[in-house]
């Protein structure tokens, strides 16, 4: 979506709202102030001071300590966040949640004009039903911990929400607490704290809370290093034969969740929140559509998303039937995930259709536009575990070409382009979620070779955004995953320009034009000193990359290039068909090229190959549902920060040079 603070925070940020969007209630549940100042005291850098406070409250609490630092790296990895709220208003490395403190206090309007189905031919989508705002009363009790932290500290809320060690003190006192309840011994041995563990993710069912509980017992098993945020050195050595008493578990008082056919694998927590098929008069229906995937389309895509709003306001539209859709739901706090739509179904969420039929769509509670709502890790492994058993499941290849953003996904025709959503935005870490998928993204060629692949360090990359908060005022500093282009090897030289967007570039959070990504790999145009350009929108484009802190690295693989005795080629938003693969009673789709073309002699890397295609799906009934496949071949491609495709027939396929 297009994160700001005019955005929504009950429409997910990805979609166009099918009615007019008015302002919501200023007590949106949970939703963090966007561009809020933090909390006024400063962690003081000194090495080991943070390692020190873990020491200091396990033993005030009677909780091994090792135990202490494997749940404060699955809720933060140890980060402070300059004191920030999560996007569930948690708080520092214990994330203690709090979200009545980090509930806005302005309205917010969606902005974005994406149609999330990106099927035009159909009629526009009809206005959806107003949302309604929960009490603040429903807060949960994963959303309140902090309060409880107080109570058992003694110590007051704002010292808890803005200094790490009486944080990590917080934490302590709720797993002794949780240790109590569950009568079981204040004991030194890690293997006995398997249930308070559990408890203490806030989940009220087993599964999430084992889920949860697992991956802590991970960490402790194969111990970490960190260094953080604020430059604290945090380690926790390892206990490679830690065997949990996970027979605790019984015992802790928590539900089981109705699977209903959920499509999950069994290392996560996943319950099942169908989204409505319903048919509502003027032959229009919602909110997805019944498929035969993989049967009758190749699954391709996995499209990362961030929901622009909080997990009960975000379940509450996906059950709308005059509303869109998406597969995948992640909650923050725990990354208990909720399936709402089948794989073998389309669900509308990308905003072009060709993608939505190819494709499998995760929302992910987050907001693009507020870099310190940030997302916990817990959340970061779930997605990662779904993405891993989709992968498997639909042979669909762990790289960026496949898993992509919201962001990557190209209009499907020249007007949509200025509309299309940028989330899930800069701040997501695909570096450490790749590490996480077992991909990590590594130099792969010789340092001369024709190829690279984006990779600037998370932390230290902090380009200067605005418009987080207000229209050209500069967002907080903070990591990021994007790295900026120039039409020179000059930081003073223009930006780079997208002609699709009808605009100059800006350095705005949503603007698009000229930033690469993460694990994006491109074909070399030219170097000079420590810059390098990229072949990018039909032009050359110049990024710092010096050697001592590289922001790319030398990779291999397939380009395209336009075949000999063509001046350019033509670049699509969609892989459609030829109209002679349509039978007599399906309409054709037009194929018509998007405003680029790619001259002679430049050179864009391959994704993937795959026949035109077309999901004819537009009435309620499924009898005339049919994909039309042609024979024509395309090739996706990185063409700029989005995919886009190219017709075989005008284009060759080459190794990059070395």
């Amino acid at each position: 979506m297009r994160g700001s603070a005019t955005h929504s925070p009950f429409t997910p940020g990805h979609r166009h709202p099918r009615r007019a969007a008015g302002p919501l209630a200023s007590a949106a549940l949970l939703l963090p102030l966007l561009g809020a100042a933090p909390a006024q005291s400063v962690p003081d850098p000194a090495a080991g001071r943070l390692q020190h406070a873990f020491a200091t409250a396990a033993a005030e609490y009677h909780v091994p300590q090792s135990v202490l630092l494997a749940v404060s790296y699955i809720q933060s990895r140890w980060d402070w966040h300059a004191g920030a709220p999560s996007v569930s208003g948690g708080y520092g490395p214990m994330h203690l949640t709090d979200a009545r403190a980090a509930i806005a206090a302005t309205e917010h309007l969606a902005e974005s004009a994406e149609d999330a189905r990106g099927d035009g031919s159909r009629a526009a989508l009809r206005p959806a039903a107003e949302v309604k705002v929960p009490a603040e009363a429903a807060l949960p009790a994963r959303l309140k911990t902090l309060a409880k932290a107080a109570r058992l500290t003694g110590l007051p809320a704002d010292r808890l929400r803005g200094d790490p060690a009486a944080n990590v003190a917080g934490g302590a006192a709720l797993l002794a607490a949780a240790q109590k309840e569950l009568g079981e011994p204040l004991s030194a041995d890690p293997a006995d704290w398997y249930a308070a563990v559990a408890r203490f993710s806030g989940a009220d069912d087993k599964a999430t809370a084992a889920a949860y509980a697992g991956d802590v017992y991970d960490v402790l098993r194969t111990g970490e290093t960190r260094t953080t945020d604020d430059g604290q050195l945090v380690a926790l050595a390892a206990l490679p034969r830690l065997v949990p008493l996970i027979a605790q578990l019984t015992r802790a008082g928590l539900r089981t969740l109705p699977t209903d056919g959920i499509e999950c694998p069994s290392s996560v927590s996943c319950e099942a929140v169908w989204a409505p098929y319903a048919q509502f008069g003027n032959n229009d229906y919602g909110n997805h559509d019944l498929g035969d995937r993989p049967v009758s389309q190749r699954i391709r895509y996995i499209v990362i998303h961030d929901t622009e709003g909080t997990w009960d306001g975000v379940l509450n539209l996906v059950q709308d039937p005059t509303y869109v859709s998406w597969n995948y739901t992640v909650r923050s706090t725990d990354g208990l995930i909720a399936q709402h739509v089948k794989a073998k179904d389309v669900a509308w969420h990308a905003g072009n259709w060709d993608i939505n039929a190819r494709s499998v769509g995760i929302e992910h509670e987050g907001f693009l536009a507020n870099p310190d709502a940030w997302y916990t890790e817990a959340m970061y492994r779930s997605s990662a575990r779904l993405v891993k058993y989709l992968s498997r499941r639909y042979d669909i290849p762990l790289d960026r070409q496949h898993i992509i953003g919201h962001d990557n996904v190209p209009g499907p025709t020249t007007s949509t382009i200025p509309g299309m959503h940028t989330d899930p935005g800069p701040y997501w870490d695909w570096r450490h979620y790749f590490q996480l998928l077992g991909h990590p993204f590594k130099r792969t060629a010789p340092r001369q070779s024709g190829l690279l692949t984006i990779l600037p360090d998370f932390a230290s990359n902090q380009p200067v955004y605005t418009g987080c908060a207000t229209k050209g005022a500069p967002c907080p500093a903070h990591g990021s995953d994007e790295v900026r282009l120039y039409s020179d090897h000059d930081v003073n030289a223009p930006l780079v320009k997208d002609i699709g967007m009808n605009a100059d570039p800006t350095i705005d959070v949503n603007d698009l034009s000229s930033r690469v990504s993460t694990g994006q790999q491109y074909a070399v145009a030219d170097r000079w000193g420590d810059w390098t350009a990229i072949w990018y929108l039909g032009q050359k484009a110049w990024f710092q990359n010096p050697r001592e802190a590289p922001r790319a690295v030398p990779a291999q693989g397939a380009v395209i290039t336009p075949k000999e005795g063509l001046t350019s080629v033509p670049v699509y938003g969609r892989a459609y068909p030829e109209k002679e693969a349509y039978p007599a009673d399906i309409p054709v789709q037009s194929v018509v090229p998007l405003p680029y073309t790619i001259p002679a002699g430049q050179k864009y890397v391959v994704g993937d190959a795959m026949p035109g295609a077309y999901d004819y799906s537009v009435t309620f009934t499924t009898d005339s549902h049919r994909v039309v496949t042609g024979k024509d071949l395309y090739y996706e491609i990185q063409y700029g920060h989005r995919i886009a495709f190219v017709r075989a027939a005008d284009v060759r396929v080459e190794s990059a040079a070395h």
